[in-house]
């Protein structure tokens, strides 16, 4: 199947490793040319060299901290001079630590918002200009089946990351007509490096091994077993294709059925 990505240009976030690099990946290997960042320069111009030589694409990479704004605006600003035009968006950003309500200060609760939902609101409100004047963008959001059903320890990233989707609900119905779709993604668990460190650190905590830790998270889903980047990247490139030219302002669940809700 053809997805009309051909030729097509891409800016994804925090893509230097884990979900987002995945996504860059794939969106290369359907002919795109992508823009990938993140806060790490040595990560990212490995992942650049990596997506490079497995494509035939072009890669541009940009040290970037997608909290801040100006950051933000340099990116864009970076990719319009290269590419001159911005059809695909796809925000992502890392998640806020583990806790309860009380375990954090106020300060903490900022910075949860600076990260996931403000560097949304930044890079939106830096892109769509560009889409509206090609009558054309397609945006995808990534948050975490949190957004769906709240997880337990997890209430900074509860609570920022339900704001994305109203975001993304909001833009999906002011700019529909202008041919640009919003959608957002909410990955389960998926086998990235975090996920790895993340089964470490409980394995080391409560006395069991990685594996014990893995077993008991695949045993929440339907499938019965951990996701793959790339079988995340594959839903994330569809939504972003032509061949997904009507869905907008939904939020889809890539977590093989953790989620036990009927929406």
């Amino acid at each position: 199947m053809d997805l009309g990505l051909n030729g097509k240009v891409a800016v994804v976030t925090a893509s230097s490793r884990g979900l987002g690099k995945a996504v860059a990946l794939k969106l290369a290997q359907e002919g795109a040319n992508v823009v990938i960042c993140a806060r790490n320069k040595i990560i990212l111009k490995e992942a650049e060299a990596e997506i490079k030589n497995v494509t035939q694409s072009q890669v541009l990479a940009i040290q970037t901290d997608v909290t801040r704004h100006s950051d933000v605006k340099e990116l864009i600003r970076k990719t319009i001079d290269t590419f001159g035009k911005i059809d695909i968006l796809v925000t992502n950003a890392g998640g806020p630590p583990a806790g309860t309500f009380l375990d954090f200060s106020i300060e903490d609760w900022k910075n949860a918002i600076e990260l996931n939902l403000m560097s949304t609101i930044y890079l939106t409100h830096e892109v769509i200009p560009h889409m509206l004047k090609q009558q054309y963008g397609r945006i995808v959001m990534i948050t975490s089946v949190s957004v769906k059903q709240p997880l337990d320890n997890l209430i900074l990233s509860n609570v920022a990351r339900a704001g994305v989707v109203a975001l993304a609900k909001s833009l999906s119905n002011e700019f529909g007509d202008k041919n640009i779709l919003v959608n957002v993604v909410a990955p389960g668990y998926t086998m990235t490096e975090r996920l790895k460190a993340l089964a470490e650190k409980i394995a080391q905590k409560e006395g069991i091994t990685e594996q014990d830790v893995i077993a008991r998270w695949e045993a929440q889903n339907a499938l019965k077993r951990i996701g793959t980047p790339e079988e995340f990247a594959n839903v994330v490139v569809f939504l972003v294709s032509d061949r997904a030219s009507y869905i907008t302002g939904t939020t889809l669940a890539i977590d093989g059925g953790f989620v036990k809700s009927l929406l």
